[in-house]
This record gives C-alpha cells, structure tokens and sequence, in this order.
C-alpha cells in the first residue's frame, strides 16, 4: 500500500517568493520518482498516513485537531526572525502573529527545516530536537542548466546586456534581502550591467516599500528590475548573468542559489553564518557593501578567478541534486509510517 501523503499549502498563490518554489519542486520530485510507494494530495481534508504542512494557513491550523490527518509534519521555511525586515506588520498584530507560528510549529509530530541552523532556534523556542529533521531543497537540472555558448549569447543580446559584465540578484523586493545594496554597487558600478529578477510579492505591506518603490521605478540606467519573473524564465536571467550575488541579510536556504548552482554562475553572497554549514566553499564570501564591491572589481577583471568558482558551483549542485534528495524524502517520509 502506498503511503498517503496529504500536503496542505497556499504558496503558490503568492509569485515570486521561495516557499512556493521549493513546495513545487516536492510535489513534482513525489510523484515523479514514486507514484506507486507514496500517494499524495493536495489541500484535501481526507484521511491520511501523514499531513505535510507548507504554510501556516489559519484552516490548516485548526485541521490539525483532527484525527484524519495523521502524523503531522511540519515544513519550517521561517522563524519569527527571518520575517523582520521582509513585512512591515505593525503591534500588536506583530507580536500576536509571531507566537502564532510558533504555536502553529508545536502543533507538528515531527518538523523538517531547510537549514540545519535552525534546529537550536526551534529548541529555544519549546520544540523537542528528537522530532527535528533537516532535508535541504534542492532544483531540477533539466529546468536550471547551463546554455551553449550560442543560446547564451542569443539571451544576452535579447535582455540588452551586450558585452558588459552582467551581475544578477533574484528575489522580492525588500529590505531583508539587500536589494539597497545591490541599488549602490549598480550606482558605482557604471561599466557594469546589473538585473535584479523579482518584485513586490507582498505589495505594501513589504518593509521598505516607499523608498525601495522610489528606485524600482526610477533605477540607474545600468539597473533593471524586472518585476515578478514566471519561474519557466529564470533560467535565462541565470544564463545572461556572469555573476549571481545575493546581498541578504536574512535566509533559510534560497532556492535561488541553487538554481543559480545548478546554472554554473559564480556564486557572491553576504556571509551569513546560516550559510556555512550548507554551502560554504562554493561561493565568494563577503562581509558588508565595501567588500562586495571590491570583490566584484576582482572578479570581473580576473576570468582565472571567475571560472574556479563557476567549477564550486557545478561541484554544489551534484550535492543538492534531484536525485539524492528524492532517496532522502522516501526514507523519511518510510520512517514516519513504520
């Protein structure tokens, strides 16, 4: 008998945003590799082996009282923490909708989280480490792969990059995920041609909105923020690029890392220790606006440098390949039902 696994989510109603990524590639992963061990539905209120929470919907949560659903896992995508700076909710309703993702988290048999780092911040706040699991997302090759040179010239002549060293950030538009630095190093960065792939998720409601709109709608010539881009796209936004650079001050496990992994662009990250115990090695490191533009002076005037770190990326996306994390999801998803 398969195993029924009934997966409650509303992320896909929100574009442009990593929850909604990350679910679609499980969903897809399931049913791919093992129709005939695991049975899954979606948003169904049927019995089942086990419920798989993805957000933190106010019906879900009250689904959880119910004795149909089973074993119930929880996927952690974010903390109290992590919000600050991405929504700009005013108090109480901050506070208030704070502790209701923690009493959401409780309400789990057992929790999986996409960085390790996390599990001690779940302990902290009241949650057993022995029901904690930690299984990274990872991307399909097939949907994010390096272009022939010829298609990969074909895309950057159609986005206008020409020959100009291009730098690529992906993402909502937000304080949290640095977009204010990226707006700088394009200010200072004239000769260079900079493309941020993303947009305003949450409306009004994302923190910073009124400055960061400001510039959205009137960037530096050598800036271009596309708005929400259709995932189905990405993969040329990666391929133009000759750099990926994410200057966040906040993360779980960006999918958009690995997609850029997956596409062999040189990875530039702020530093954050979140990142260390996933993907440290495999990208140029940076502490703050000063380092990450001198480190783009170095690289893009030094190919020996830019090609090493396209090989680490290609190194890291045979680690957070399909594959591997399908194997890892059977066992886990087989050992909650023994």
């Amino acid at each position: 008998m398969p195993i029924k696994v009934n997966m409650f989510s509303s992320a896909s109603k929100v574009k442009g945003q990593g929850v909604g990524s990350a679910y679609e590639e499980l969903i897809r992963l399931l049913k791919t590799h093992f129709p005939k061990q695991i049975d899954v539905s979606i948003n169904k209120f049927t019995k089942a082996d086990i419920s798989h929470y993805h957000t933190i919907d106010p019906n879900f949560y009250l689904s959880t009282f119910s004795k149909k659903r089973g074993i119930k896992v929880g996927y952690v995508h974010f903390l109290p923490e992590t919000i600050e700076g991405s929504l700009n909710i005013p108090q109480p309703f901050r506070s208030i909708f704070y502790k209701y993702i923690i009493s959401f988290y409780k309400r789990m048999d057992h929790i999986v989280v996409v960085n390790p780092t996390f599990i001690d911040k779940l302990v902290a706040y009241g949650i057993s480490r022995d029901i904690i699991t930690y299984i990274p997302n990872f991307v399909r090759k097939n949907e994010f792969y390096r272009f022939t040179e010829v298609n990969r010239d074909a895309v950057r002549e159609r986005l206008e990059v020409n020959n100009r060293f291009t730098v690529l950030g992906i993402g909502q538009v937000q304080e949290r995920k640095g977009v204010k630095d990226f707006i700088k190093l394009a200010e200072n960065n004239p000769d260079k041609y900079f493309i941020w792939a993303g947009g305003f998720s949450f409306g009004r409601l994302t923190d910073g909105y009124a400055d960061l709109k400001q510039v959205v709608d009137n960037p530096p010539h050598n800036l271009k923020f596309t708005g929400i881009v259709d995932r189905n796209t990405l993969v040329e936004y990666y391929n133009a690029a000759d750099l990926f650079l994410l200057p966040s001050y906040n993360e779980l496990f960006p999918m958009s890392v690995l997609e850029a992994f997956s596409c062999g662009v040189p990875v530039m990250l702020r530093d954050l220790e979140l990142y260390h115990s996933i993907i440290k090695g495999y990208y140029i490191p940076t502490q703050d606006y000063e380092d990450m533009n001198t480190q783009l002076k170095l690289v893009s005037e030094d190919k020996e440098r830019l090609n090493k770190f396209k090989q680490l990326s290609d190194e890291a996306s045979e680690e957070y390949s399909e594959d591997h994390l399908a194997d890892i999801w059977l066992d886990f998803y087989s050992s909650l039902t023994k």
